[in-house]
């Protein structure tokens, strides 16, 4: 997991061949002006523009991803995110969804980080995270990019 000012977004191209792009389509994009919905950018990088429900930290879940790598950046509002090991997460009973890409777990997360505007979480399928914790909801974009 990392977490960090966009300011530094660049700092991390060299942690995924697809950063890059990613990285330069963030940058050369006005955010603010993101409609909800997803733009797939090709097959293995896709940006999603969400707006989520108010959330507790009961009612978030945790969960991982096998195939893609999430880079989480909260365009409104604050939110919180979980963070657990993804070796540390107890099973749901869920099984992984592969048409998804996502498991599901058990549980509250082990340390909670709060992500304000500005600010982005990388989640790699090793992170076990909780997402979207908010008492208001939260837009935010959802980049998946291939890991």
């Amino acid at each position: 997991m990392v977490v960090d000012t966009l300011d530094n977004l660049e700092k991390y191209a060299s942690l995924n061949p697809l950063f890059a792009q990613a990285i330069a389509y963030l940058k050369s994009t006005d955010l603010s002006v993101l409609e909800v919905g997803k733009t797939v950018l090709n097959n293995d990088l896709v940006v999603n523009v969400q707006q989520t429900a108010p959330k507790t930290k009961e009612q978030a879940k945790l969960e991982t991803h096998r195939l893609f790598i999430d880079i989480q950046i909260p365009l409104s509002g604050v939110e919180v995110m979980g963070y657990t090991a993804a070796k540390d997460c107890k099973p749901a009973d869920a099984p992984y969804n592969a048409e998804k890409d996502i498991t599901f777990f058990e549980g509250l997360a082990d340390d909670y980080i709060t992500v304000k505007q500005g600010m982005f979480a990388i989640f790699f399928p090793q992170d076990g995270h909780a997402p979207g914790i908010t008492p208001a909801g939260v837009k935010k974009i959802v980049v998946k990019v291939k890991a």
